[in-house]
């Protein structure tokens, strides 16, 4: 389900709401993408299609462009990578099944993170962090640290994060998730296009980082968030260069989970440089 403006002037495509592991429900976060001057929006709930009709169906009542989609985990040469799929069939059989085996496999991962928090005598984070999860199905690391911080581990999510819930800390385990050639695959499949989120975020070497992009190119992935929340005027202009190296597409997303845990608002980033060509133009 897609509706969209001719040319979007303040494209955001990369969201998440309650439905995953944001704090609003996905009406809410569609009418503050609207208040805030967003005309074409996607929501990207992590590994779910959860609330795509929901978005949708308000996105339509506001008058602002809709597209579909999604933030798959991945693992690329043992680095955990997010990958996000834009403007795919909901229904597609392929995708929606690969995405179930996936939030499975979170259940169950959950479970082993508590077990490994309990060892270190912190016991119980399981349970509680369900209490903030909108999805039992979608339970995350961002659930657990935020109830992490309300019983006193530590001051804030990030140094949560930094503390228990990072490779090497005693809160990690590790986990199997989708290889990039399935969720290419998937996305693709289902009438897609695959973009590389956040890139900076990754601890990567610049040649790790190219010898990822030459997979995710061979593999049929066609963009990269060049604009997103979490990323400097610095990692902007490098990932805008390597975009224009390997002739993908440009993408742009707040990476919005709420109003008290985002890095920036709804629509409130800068805009792609102007050389570049925008992923929007995918997705028509």
């Amino acid at each position: 389900m897609q509706t969209k403006p001719v040319i979007p002037t303040n494209f955001d495509f990369h969201s998440h709401s309650a439905v995953s592991d944001g704090f609003l429900p996905p009406h809410e976060v569609a009418r503050r993408a609207a208040a805030n001057g967003v005309d074409l929006w996607a929501l990207t709930d992590h590994d779910t299609l959860g609330g795509l009709a929901e978005a949708a169906a308000t996105a339509a009542e506001v008058g602002m462009g809709f597209v579909n989609g999604v933030e798959i985990s991945i693992e690329w040469r043992n680095t955990p990578i997010h990958v996000v799929g834009l403007g795919f069939d909901a229904q597609h059989p392929g995708l929606s099944g690969g995405l179930e085996a996936l939030r499975l496999g979170r259940v169950e991962r959950a479970q082993r993170m508590s077990d490994a928090l309990a060892a270190i005598a912190i016991p119980g984070v399981l349970e509680g962090a369900m209490r903030y999860a909108g999805n039992p199905d979608l339970i995350s690391r961002a659930h657990f640290a935020r109830y992490m911080v309300e019983i006193g581990i530590a001051r804030d999510v990030p140094g949560v994060f930094q503390h228990y819930l990072t490779p090497g800390k005693p809160g990690y385990v590790d986990h199997r998730w989708a290889s990039l050639e399935e969720a290419i695959g998937w996305i693709n499949g289902a009438g897609g296009v695959a973009v590389v989120a956040h890139p900076g975020r990754y601890k990567m070497s610049g040649g790790d980082m190219r010898r990822f992009l030459d997979d995710f190119k061979d593999l049929g992935g066609q963009g990269v968030e060049v604009t997103c929340g979490s990323h400097s005027p610095d990692h902007i202009m490098h990932f805008a260069r390597l975009v224009r190296h390997y002739a993908f597409h440009a993408s742009r997303g707040s990476d919005f989970h709420g109003p008290t845990e985002s890095y920036v608002d709804l629509g409130k980033l800068p805009q792609l440089p102007e050389d570049l060509k925008p992923i929007w133009r995918l997705v028509r």
